[in-house]
Order: structure tokens, then sequence, then C-alpha cells
């Protein structure tokens, strides 16, 4: 279990990391990202508070879907925010295009470590996650309809309310999933079958 906790808080650790880094490239991040950027901007509220909004509103979405929490699942809720806000007072944005292009492409790779991390452990998926495989779930469309759909609905939000959308979204989307599924390989934990009496 300890390991297992290890490589949760090490995973939500560096998705503060990415989101920092996507964030102040100021080339566009990933849908969740423009929709918090966006929300921030009208509300007297740190980013990572309003990323801890967002994720407990999610959470409530659960419910009607029947999804179950985790300890991942509060983790996540909990502690994504704060370590977000860390970073980003850790982090200078970049004067250069060329440095912002780095940043925007270590904010990809680490969002898919961090992601084969946190997931890889496996105590409860976060507040998103899980509401696309409850959505999943209950309307039986299939993960990548569910995600393309509530992605497109939750970037068009935060492109209303101001995020910044950009090359970076589309990077984002074209390259998460792929460098995800690489580290998962080597990352998801193997967990023992409970011995049959």
């Amino acid at each position: 279990m300890s390991e297992r906790l290890v490589r949760l808080l090490a995973g939500l650790w560096l998705y503060g990391v990415s989101n920092a880094l996507l964030m102040e490239s100021a080339l566009g991040g990933s849908p969740w990202v423009v929709f918090h950027q966006g929300a921030a901007l009208h509300l007297p509220l740190s980013l990572g508070m309003v990323m801890v909004l967002v994720a407990v509103a999610v959470l409530l979405l659960w419910i009607p879907l029947r999804q179950m929490p985790g300890l991942g699942t509060v983790a996540n809720t909990l502690l994504l925010g704060p370590f977000t806000d860390f970073n980003l007072g850790m982090l200078d944005a970049p004067d250069s295009l060329p440095m912002r292009c780095i940043y925007l492409a270590g904010g990809v790779v680490v969002c898919a470590l961090a992601t084969a991390l946190y997931v890889g452990a496996q105590l409860g998926p976060g507040p998103r996650d899980g509401l696309m495989t409850g959505f999943a779930r209950r309307t039986g469309w299939s993960i990548q309809r569910v995600r393309t759909c509530i992605e497109i609905v939750v970037l068009a939000m935060g492109v209303v309310l101001g995020g910044i959308a950009g090359l970076g979204t589309l990077v984002f989307a074209l390259g998460v999933g792929p460098i995800t599924q690489f580290f998962m390989r080597y990352l998801v934990l193997r967990l023992e079958e409970p011995a049959n009496d």
C-alpha cells in the first residue's frame, strides 16, 4: 500500500507541474486547463482553489452515475489544485517562443507520466476521469466518444470564460494519449489477487 500511496502522490505532484508548465507556456493547454483558467478570471480565488471547487462539483455528478470514489479520488480532489498553485509560484513565464514551446512539450509529457503514475497506483480515478467512465458505463458509449464529448463541452466553456486555447490545446489532444499509453506499460501496478480459501 505504501508504494501505491507514493505513486499516487508523485503522480498528483507531477500533474501540478504539468498544469503549471501548460499555463505558463501561454500557448493553450488541455480543455480542463483552459476551463480552469477561464473560471479563475471570474472568481476571487487562486487557480488551484478553482480547481478544487470544480473537482467537488464534478464529484456531485458522480451521484446519479453511481460512481464510487476511492482514496485516489479524494487525494486528486484536494491536492491537485494546491500542487498546481505551488508550481505556478515556482515557475517563471518564459519570454521567448522557443522556451514557451519547451514548456508546452514538457507539460504534455509530464502530464502523461503523471497520469500513468496516479492511475497506475489503482487507488481510484480522479473526479474528471470518473465522470468519463461513469458516463460511458451508463450510456453504453465508448470511452473515446464520451471523453471527446466532455472535453469539447469543457473547452468551449473555458474559451467563453476567457481561458487560453491554441496550438497547445491541439498538441495536448494529439500527444497526451499515446505518451500516456507508453508510460502505462511500465507504471501500472499489478495487484495481487486475494487468496481463495
